[in-house]
């Protein structure tokens, strides 16, 4: 069997497998190719009904080359004028990059084996293929090639690649150890030193992105950039490792590090400024096998939700918070991995409560967020501010309502739940699966069952799922063992939305974040099962059969609303036990 042949079998086959297209369709639409002497590819894309990012999926897989999203790129001038307006809008072909003598092209088509060849000998680069989605590519090829086009309309437009190249071509040292003011203007700084030009460009277009990380990665010949974004991490950059020293110690310098120290981990702050907002960033520098990583957590309060209202909460479970924080004493815990929203749900809570008349004063390590009117103390261990002597001076002070960052330990949590126990409103965060783990973690620790029951008001455990684009979001029938992985055994009438992608959510499907949760309100029932400590299992099951609903049935719920989709649901949550009599 041809090649070719051994390939549309294989794509046949998995289209088939996936559900998304039956034998006959694809039968016909290859013979619709042959009989109009065009590109079963395209046809495929443009008569099967099967959605672009899936089809593209199964041609990268079959095909081996890589997927690239078009959209996430700026060409320059430079790479774009290697490539005839006329052949890119033939063949659907963009050039995406050059890094030394190799030239990465994005193509629909991976059966078009002739213009990759024709290209080698127009440009005399080696060509690099890749696979896009045709969407993508013809809105890029009008967006570059049409007339009076400015891919240069400032430095957030400018292509990694040119950097890179001055970067390679100037060297690394030039201006590298120049300290700016005390807030930064990148706009302002992105003409200068190849080396500052790229580590600038790296985070405005972070911030651009709306990233809330940023990974800096050494390997041993690579140099390795990578965003999160809505929980889901991008590559950025794959360069040659040469900078990545220079680019840490420009981080350094930023953040006020030692440039000289490589052998232990740093942390750090940089404020800069861009598109007229100020943006902090938290610098966690840590020596690996081969090198210093660099995390940047971008602290953006303008792009936060500092209202419980816009976090994602449904009208029960806010009324269950503000309730709990209506009360003059007790404690109120948010837990979850890192990265699941939890201090910003207790910012949320403390601006709900703010008003002049309250005492409020966190205790963080680092402080996240300055909020104005608000009293924040920031941890030192190396100066010996610890959590526990900072909350005993706090306390001093005669406050109302408590912030602590992070219980870590048994001295911590023992301050803590006394302060809730003497009049003092106590938020922290602690690191547990779900809501009623943390009752069991908290004896663990040390803590007498009688003190959780007497001090705890309300533990909510959350995770963060991606929200979908409104503006493309897809109705569809999830197959029945979907619905039974949620946990839903019979069909019910509500119309469920999947990701399919747009401009607008860089053709992702998604945009944004909301936060799903359970909330577990220490109610007089559930106090005597932890007074007769009863194992985690059995305290579990009962506060769900009292009517507490799980991470995975509240997003669930979200899904029914349009608000994500059932694959993030369960991307996101542990399935449960179903109980003796399961609800849909």
């Amino acid at each position: 069997m041809p090649q070719s042949q051994s390939r549309i079998e294989k794509i046949r086959c998995r289209l088939s497998e996936k559900r998304l297209l039956n034998p006959e369709k694809f039968e016909r639409c290859i013979r619709e190719s042959e009989s109009a002497r065009r590109s079963w590819v395209e046809v495929l894309y443009r008569d099967s009904g099967v959605p672009e990012k899936e089809l593209l999926s199964v041609l990268c897989e079959v095909f081996g080359y890589p997927p690239i999203n078009v959209s996430t790129f700026a060409l320059s001038p430079e790479v774009l004028s290697l490539v005839p307006k006329e052949i890119a809008k033939k063949h659907w072909m963009l050039p995406i990059s050059r890094l030394e003598k190799t030239l990465t092209v994005a193509l629909m088509d991976p059966t078009n084996l002739g213009i990759l060849d024709d290209l080698h000998a127009i440009v005399g680069l080696r060509i690099k293929p890749t696979l896009a989605a045709p969407s993508q590519l013809d809105e890029a090829i009008k967006k570059y090639y049409e007339k009076g086009s400015d891919t240069r309309a400032g430095i957030v437009n400018e292509s990694f690649d040119q950097i890179m190249q001055d970067v390679l071509t100037e060297g690394t040292t030039a201006s590298l150890f120049k300290r700016g003011a005390e807030t930064s203007d990148l706009l302002e700084e992105a003409r200068a030193t190849p080396i500052i030009q790229l580590v600038n460009h790296l985070l405005i277009e972070a911030i651009r992105r709306e990233a809330s990380d940023v990974f800096i990665e050494p390997w041993e010949k690579t140099m390795r950039v990578r965003f999160r974004v809505d929980g889901v991490l991008e590559e950025a950059l794959n360069a040659p490792r040469t900078p990545v020293e220079a680019v840490l110690s420009r981080i350094k310098v930023m953040s006020r590090l030692n440039i000289a120290e490589h052998r232990i981990p740093q942390d750090g702050r940089i404020r800069v400024r861009i598109l007229g907002r100020e943006v902090d960033l938290r610098v966690s520098i840590l020596p690996t096998s081969y090198g210093e990583k660099a995390c940047l957590r971008i602290l953006d309060s303008t792009a936060q939700a500092q209202k419980l209202e816009a976090l994602g909460f449904g009208k029960e479970e806010l009324e269950i918070i503000r309730r709990n924080a209506e009360k003059p004493h007790g404690m109120i815990l948010a837990t979850g991995p890192t990265g699941s929203g939890k201090t910003t749900t207790l910012y949320a809570i403390l601006q709900y409560l703010d008003s002049p008349e309250k005492n409020i004063t966190t205790v963080e390590d680092p402080v996240e967020y300055q909020v104005a009117g608000i009293n924040q103390v920031n941890v030192r261990e190396q100066v010996g501010l610890t959590f526990p002597l900072a909350l005993r001076s706090i306390l001093r002070q005669d406050p109302d309502t408590i912030l602590i960052g992070e219980i870590r330990d048994l001295t911590t949590m023992d301050i803590a739940i006394k302060s809730a126990l003497t009049g003092h409103l106590v938020l922290s965060t602690l690191h547990t699966n779900d809501a009623t783990s943390t009752v069991v973690r908290m004896i663990n620790m040390g803590i007498e069952p009688f003190l959780i029951a007497s001090s705890v008001l309300l533990i909510s455990a959350q995770r963060l799922v991606r929200k979908l684009c409104p503006l493309c979001r897809a109705p569809y029938v999830p197959n029945p063992e979907l619905m039974k992985s949620i946990g839903v055994a019979r069909p019910t009438k509500a119309t469920f939305y999947q990701p399919k992608g747009c401009r607008q959510c860089r053709y992702s499907g998604y945009k944004g974040r909301s936060v799903i949760t359970e909330l577990f309100e220490l109610r007089p029932a559930v106090l005597d099962l932890i007074m007769k400590g009863v194992s985690g299992e059995e305290l579990r099951r009962t506060v769900r059969e009292m009517g507490m609903k799980t991470l995975r049935e509240n997003g669930f719920e979200k899904a029914k609303e349009g608000l994500t989709s059932l694959e993030e649901v369960l991307r996101t949550t542990s399935p449960e036990p179903p109980l003796a009599a399961q609800k849909d």
